[in-house]
């Protein structure tokens, strides 16, 4: 499950995307638009910054921006900058790997298995999906008089 820091981030980074091309936006513009708590926000967004994701100016026409084009980050990156590791269990993540102490024999744990196909279906998902897929996405929805807007 996501946590509330991921879908916050997912949420500010889509409205940055956007917004792309326009010059920085303000914390309190994400904040407002999306309904992110100002003050948790400036940590989701300093956390992106420093992964590389987001770019900052401060001073008149300051605020935050993409530091890449929205086609060019995922949302794969986007969690795992946020979140960590996208495996269920330690023994099948591919960055922050750890054997299970209760496991005998990873090779033939059931459990292990199926999480690792989790894992996989998950990591193809979020790694083939990008920011601009998201915003065409909602783009798509409100053109086609979708009563239900796509939400993460």
């Amino acid at each position: 499950m996501l946590s509330k820091k991921a879908k916050y981030g997912l949420h500010a980074l889509s409205k940055l995307a956007q917004e792309h091309g326009k010059g920085p936006t303000l914390i309190s513009d994400i904040s407002a638009s999306e309904s992110i708590p100002h003050k948790f926000l400036e940590l989701i967004l300093l956390d992106l910054k420093r992964k590389g994701i987001l770019l900052s100016k401060k001073g008149k026409g300051g605020g935050y921006s993409l530091g890449r084009e929205p086609a060019l980050i995922t949302l794969g990156e986007i969690v795992r900058a946020l979140d960590g590791p996208l495996a269920p269990l330690p023994c099948v993540s591919q960055t922050a790997y750890q054997p299970c102490d209760e496991c005998v024999d990873e090779r033939s744990c059931g459990i292990r298995n199926v999480m690792k196909e989790v894992r996989d279906a998950t990591a193809s998902i979020l790694d083939g999906t990008t920011l601009q897929d998201l915003v065409n996405r909602s783009k798509r929805a409100l053109e086609s008089g979708d009563r239900v807007m796509y939400h993460i």
